[in-house]
């Protein structure tokens, strides 16, 4: 019976990440999650996204979270996110949260699985989005592939009712523990983008870390930002 379950699991994700178009608004290009956690852990995450296009405004995204391990299985963080885009003003607008819960063991089946909920609230445009994400990963001797499925629903007072879908996967080279290359592929409405990322940790004390990642990724669709940069800074205690 786990033979077929360890074999259903894989096929089925492949079958929905080949079927159709995946979409999603706004910034696509962000962080790639694995699907564990990490019991007695307490984070603190800065992160930036920044898309250049000649043919649209450029837009700029800060994310500061905080976040916390409930248990082995699960964890939480809230996020306070400013965007700034066309000239307005750079502002928090915008409100999330955030749960994570690893559905398996580490090396229990051939993939390891997880899954991200997360809700979010827009205050200016009176919108709300709320996600689920499928959470995949498994290493190849020194290379991990981890890959994130999301379904995405949205509405508000001047925000369209719609339900969207994107996609991220990550390859990475385990070098060593400080330095990490990689190369990611982003999926989404009006995006598809592709580039390198380096990343990496840390450990500064006895259960503390700093956790590090910066990515540069080239639009490969008409629709797609010309370029697209990610950083993210974690110190987890």
């Amino acid at each position: 019976m786990q033979t077929g379950r360890r074999t259903a699991i894989p096929i089925t994700l492949l079958m929905i990440l080949h079927s159709g178009d995946a979409t999603a608004d706004g910034v696509v290009v962000d962080k790639i999650y694995d699907p564990y956690v990490q019991p007695l852990e307490t984070e603190i995450e800065w992160r930036l996204i920044n898309q250049v296009d000649e043919q649209n405004p450029d837009v700029q995204k800060q994310l500061f979270g905080f976040g916390r391990s409930l248990s082995d299985r699960w964890s939480v963080e809230i996020y306070a996110i400013a965007q700034e885009s066309a000239g307005e003003n750079f502002s928090i607008n915008t409100y999330e949260l955030e749960a994570k819960w690893q559905l398996t063991e580490q090396g229990e089946y051939a993939f390891d699985w997880g899954l991200l909920f997360e809700v979010e609230r827009e205050i200016e445009e009176n919108g709300w989005e709320v996600s689920t994400n499928l959470l995949a990963a498994r290493d190849f001797g020194r290379t991990t592939v981890t890959a994130n499925l999301g379904l995405v629903y949205e509405w508000g007072e001047r925000v369209q009712d719609e339900i969207e879908t994107r996609l991220g996967m990550q390859m990475r080279y385990r070098l060593n523990e400080a330095f990490e290359p990689a190369i990611e592929l982003h999926v989404g409405q009006d995006t598809t983008a592709i580039g390198p990322a380096i990343g990496g940790l840390f450990r500064i004390a006895e259960r503390r870390k700093l956790r590090w990642e910066l990515g540069l990724f080239a639009g490969i669709s008409e629709r797609s930002p010309d370029r697209i940069l990610k950083a993210n800074v974690e110190f987890e205690f």
